[in-house]
């Protein structure tokens, strides 16, 4: 790999790219697998709790809530403190939460443990942006930011094909123990492996590629003071109600796409289960690319900021085109299709948005911008279950999809018109 300023990668920060990649991505894997993990058990839970749509959404949406709201103070944290730690006290207690969801016996239950679920996953992305700022120069960070996004999808379309199984042979119950197991052992593995760069370590020619510098070092960044400062600045607020819309949008369809396809689609759950892998496969593939191809736009560009957010606005724009059609269509390969264009563009917005917040920041806050950001798009996500699950009980899925399209566009609309500089560092 190189960069623009045609610094080779030195072997040591290679090896340290290398390792930390696939930390996040193992991580983000077990990541999503836990958040879909009620989703696959959707029928199953709701039969036995006895749960209506509408309950179903609160509790699909119980998880998003806490998540969001933990996104404000965590991001300030990861700039203080550093990702090791604050990642893998993350993965110790989403894990235990994910595991308390397999005992959960009542509504109430349930819903406190996916609460404590959100907390406990709040850590995953601003740490991945963080240690993305930490290895890797700022035109180069598009692809590693599209690396460690693919596997939010990845691991959503694992979740069926690997989870469903597991149910039919023992209950739900079990989709919850083992996930929450796999987290345990990957706090174990994170905490002994990663590790992030010392500055004063490094030699010359690999803070030359890293691109440091006095500025980018000594920034008062993880000040109360200087985390507050960012919402003064339109940017910030272009990228959460932005974010909102596109996290929304995807949100519709990663907790409510089994359950589509068995009600207003009439699949049984076999086909559901494996139809629904396909679109998020889909969405693998879609922030594999789009983190390429925003290193090249970005450098291209007339700045680095107005190449990476062009980028969102058109994935997001994408998505509205091809909801409609999924919404409206009878044939469901048709739906489908358009519904796996549609996370595809979903996941390449989403990697382009956090690659977006690393040239946005300033060099001291990237985990607390790209944490501002996520607190937008999670009340998004918050909101897209139990809104969904209301409009589709109500009239049908139809109406819900469009909403979610509506909401996608003045998303776009927010990016395109209130992050047009990036944010200075304060001194």
């Amino acid at each position: 790999m190189t960069t623009s300023s045609s610094h080779a990668t030195p072997p040591r920060i290679r090896r340290g790219q290398l390792l930390s990649l696939v930390l996040l991505v193992v991580c983000g894997v077990i990541n999503y697998m836990d958040r879909a993990t009620l989703s696959v058990a959707n029928e199953f839970i709701r039969a036995d709790l006895g749960l209506s749509q509408l309950e179903m959404g609160v509790l699909l949406s119980a998880f998003s809530w806490s998540y969001a709201l933990c996104q404000l103070p965590v991001g300030a944290l990861v700039d203080r403190i550093g990702p090791r730690w604050l990642l893998g006290i993350g993965l110790v207690v989403w894990s235990l939460a994910q595991a308390a969801g397999g005992l959960a016996a009542t509504f109430g239950y349930f819903v406190i443990a996916r609460i404590a679920l959100g907390i406990g996953e709040a850590p995953q992305f601003p740490s991945a942006a963080r240690v993305v700022s930490n290895w890797f120069p700022p035109l180069a960070r598009g692809t590693p930011t599209g690396i460690y996004n693919s596997a939010s999808p990845l691991g959503i379309a694992l979740a069926p094909l690997l989870l469903a199984p597991l149910i039919a042979a023992s209950s739900w119950h079990w989709a919850f123990f083992v996930t929450g197991a796999l987290g345990l052992l990957m706090a174990v593995v994170w905490l002994a492996l990663y590790r992030d760069p010392v500055h004063a370590q490094l030699t010359a020619a690999e803070r030359a590629y890293l691109q440091l510098d006095q500025a980018s070092e000594g920034a008062p960044g993880s000040s109360f003071a200087a985390w507050r400062a960012l919402f003064r600045h339109r940017a910030t607020w272009g990228m959460m109600l932005g974010f909102f819309g596109s996290v929304y949008l995807n949100w519709v369809y990663l907790t409510w796409l089994p359950g589509y396809l068995r009600t207003a689609r009439h699949m049984d759950l076999k086909s559901a289960g494996l139809v629904a892998s396909i679109p998020f496969l889909c969405g693998f593939a879609g922030a594999l690319i789009a983190g390429w191809a925003s290193d090249r736009v970005a450098r291209s560009a007339a700045s680095p900021l107005a190449g990476r957010r062009n980028a969102v606005v058109a994935g997001m724009l994408g998505m509205v085109a091809f909801t409609i059609p999924a919404a409206l269509v009878e044939s469901n390969v048709a739906a489908v299709a358009c519904i796996s264009v549609v996370i595809f563009l979903a996941n390449a917005s989403s990697a382009c948005a956090w690659s977006l917040a690393t040239v946005a920041a300033p060099p001291s806050r990237i985990a607390s911008l790209g944490a501002i950001q996520n607190f937008g798009g999670f009340l998004g996500g918050a909101l897209a279950p139990v809104l969904t699950g209301y409009i589709a009980q109500t009239w049908s899925f139809v109406p819900a999809l469009l909403t979610g399209a509506a909401i996608a566009f003045l998303g776009a609309m927010s990016y395109l018109f209130l992050v047009v500089r990036p944010i200075p560092e304060d001194h």
